[in-house]
Formats: C-alpha cells, structure tokens, sequence
C-alpha cells in the first residue's frame, strides 16, 4: 500500500489516503511516486506527495495540519513550543537543551527553557 498526503497552496497537509502499490506502477511496470500522484490528482483533485508511515521517505510521516517543506523534502509537524528550533535533517523540531539521562522522566518548562524532573 502506499501513503499520499494531498497538500494546499501553503503546503499544508489536508488529508491522507492509501492506494494501492500497483497505482503508482509506469508502463514498464516500475514504481513512482510521480505516478501514484497523478493517480491522486486524477482521482481527487489537488496536489498529492507521496509520504511512508515509517519514516522512510520526507523524513516523516504526513499528517492532517503538517506542512510540506520542498527545500527540505520533508513534512513538519506544528512547533510544540516557541524556544524549540527545527533540525532541518530531521524535520523535527528539537529543544535548545538535551534531554536529561539521569533516568527520570522530565517535561519541558517553556517559561525556565529546561528540562523539569515530573
């Protein structure tokens, strides 16, 4: 099966559907994600980027509200807070300080920018 996250003029993710392997198939019989799109597009309108539920293709899987970024060939969810900055290898926003390793579970305090011991 193969995943495609239709996207708006703002590269946000409107929804997510799954067809079948053999809808993203050339002639020849090899698998594109060009064509799986097109299919989409045929099907459904809009514009569609093929995306993996595993990570392994645009570094993560799309969701409704992401957004596509073309430059990064990646989708990105939305900031969980304003101090974290996106890892553009990734596409994953991460915290300005490490997560602990001293074995405790923590949650980010966003006013004191660190790490808080629950």
């Amino acid at each position: 099966m193969a995943h495609f996250a239709e996207i708006d003029e703002n590269n946000t993710v409107l929804r997510v559907i799954v067809i079948n392997d053999s809808d993203c198939l050339d002639a020849s019989g090899n698998e594109w994600s060009a064509v799986g799109a097109l299919y989409c597009k045929n099907l459904l309108g809009g514009n569609w980027i093929q995306t993996s539920y595993n990570d392994s293709m645009r570094k993560n899987y799309a969701c409704v509200g992401a957004t596509y970024r073309g430059d990064l060939d990646g989708f990105i969810q939305h900031c969980p807070f304003a101090s974290w900055v996106l890892n553009g290898t990734t596409c994953k926003y991460e915290a300005p300080v490490a997560y602990p390793s001293d074995g405790f579970d923590h949650y980010w305090n966003e006013k004191h920018q660190n790490w808080a011991r629950k």
